[in-house]
């Protein structure tokens, strides 16, 4: 797939293993490093939600340091800083200010991510953009199943050694990558047109601009319906990565080594159901496969909460019950947002949207921490709930889209 794909599609996707792979090392045992280090539940949903409010105000200014200093040069110097110093902090971390210190670093990761969006999508034709998202979803499922030789290194050297690896491993490999894709792309002619009209930041014009965003965003209704269950996905995803690895370990009483299994186990299911499955679907039926996703997704999850300490095969089915729900609701929600938002204003828009859903999902690590210290169930209780509302939220718009086209029809049988 990768190699039907070109221009900036391909020379950002070509390099994305350098970032995804030492990433799916360290994702799974970075809230058990700081639980080692000291850091309590609580201080670790705090840490949680100060980086997401942090990215609001990121998310604000992205659209304009992308426009300013156009996607490709944004792109490198904030993920520099976001990623690489903070991979840096957290290699070197040994008390809860480094991660505090660390989680306000990387919440520049915003600014990369809109110009990101916007390199790999601005000249790519929309019927391929989900084809894009697919393939970035297949290189995240293969880098998955490197994901226990995390584990191997934390039966070798204990965690606290390993993950220091694993973050020193990503520093060198993120770096690289960014320099490399930043001469494998080009600047995209909207951004080039952009760039050139650009002034200095003006609040009060920044302000404005942002209302206007939104209005156009409250006058989308597609995107309006979208952007409700992207959030509540985000919602859930940022509560499932902060305290499912705790959860694995202290109350399913799991070892630290064999979790780094359970990221593979849903790469290589995913993998399976790419390859077998994906290709036989129909593109224009893509709102049902994410309700159908969704329900997937929140059996996984109750399977989850209802298994007992050290029942593997409850675990293990609903990990590869998640892997594809998830593959059935992310590239079709990704490939519907971007759709949803065309033209020279994507990059604004996409930083306000980016505002509106961190405005959203930042109080989801303190009200895991909380629900985790009340009973470390509910959390994915909450989850849970999340794709409940979600599927209604995808039926209510689909009605809604049939009765727009029925009227359309109406009206236009009653002219002709």
């Amino acid at each position: 797939m990768l190699m039907k794909l070109k221009g900036n599609a391909r020379g950002c996707l070509f390099y994305e293993p350098m970032f995804i792979l030492p990433y799916s090392l360290f994702v799974t045992y970075a809230t058990v490093y700081m639980l080692e280090l000291g850091v309590t539940e609580r201080q670790i949903g705090l840490i949680t939600s100060l980086g997401l409010v942090l990215q609001i105000g990121t998310s604000l200014i992205s659209g304009h340091l992308t426009d300013r200093l156009g996607r490709k040069k944004a792109l490198l110097l904030y993920d520099l800083l976001s990623w690489s110093v903070a991979t840096l902090l957290w290699l070197i971390a040994d008390n809860v200010w480094f991660f505090i210190t660390a989680a306000v670093i990387n919440s520049f990761q915003k600014v990369p991510h809109t110009a990101w969006i916007c390199l790999l999508v601005e000249d790519t034709e929309p019927k391929e953009r989900a084809t894009v998202f697919t393939v970035l979803q297949f290189i995240s499922v293969v880098s998955g199943l490197f994901a226990p030789l995390g584990g191997l290194l934390v039966s070798h050297f204990t965690l606290v050694p390993a993950v220091r690896i694993m973050y020193g491993m990503a520093f060198v490999s993120m770096t690289l990558m960014f320099i490399g894709r930043h001469f494998a792309t080009r600047e995209t002619e909207i951004g080039l047109r952009i760039k050139s009209e650009k002034k200095a930041l003006q609040w009060s014009v920044l302000l404005r601009d942002s209302w206007s965003a939104v209005r156009l965003i409250v006058s989308n209704r597609p995107l309006l319906f979208m952007l409700g269950v992207y959030i509540l996905y985000q919602f859930q995803l940022t509560m499932s990565s902060t305290y499912l690895s705790i959860y694995l370990i202290r109350h399913l009483s799991l070892s630290e080594s064999f979790i780094a299994w359970f990221p593979a186990v849903t790469s290589a299911a995913t993998l399976l159901l790419m390859v077998f499955v994906m290709p036989r679907l129909n593109p224009g039926r893509s709102t049902a496969y994410m309700i159908i996703g969704l329900l997937i997704c929140l059996a996984a999850n109750i399977l989850l909460i209802v298994a007992a300490p050290g029942q593997v095969v409850h675990i293990v089915l609903s990990t590869m019950l998640a892997a594809a729900g998830s593959i059935l609701v992310y590239p079709n929600m990704e490939a519907a947002v971007q759709n949803a938002m065309e033209g020279e204003n994507r990059a604004h828009l996409f930083s306000i949207v980016s505002v509106l859903i961190l405005a959203c999902i930042s109080p989801a690590g303190l009200i895991g921490g909380w629900a985790y210290s009340l009973d470390p169930r509910i959390p994915f209780v909450l989850i849970a709930g999340a794709f409940i509302v979600s599927a209604v939220l995808l039926l209510i718009s689909v009605r809604a889209e049939q009765r727009q086209a029925r009227r359309a029809l109406e009206q236009e049988i009653t002219h002709g």
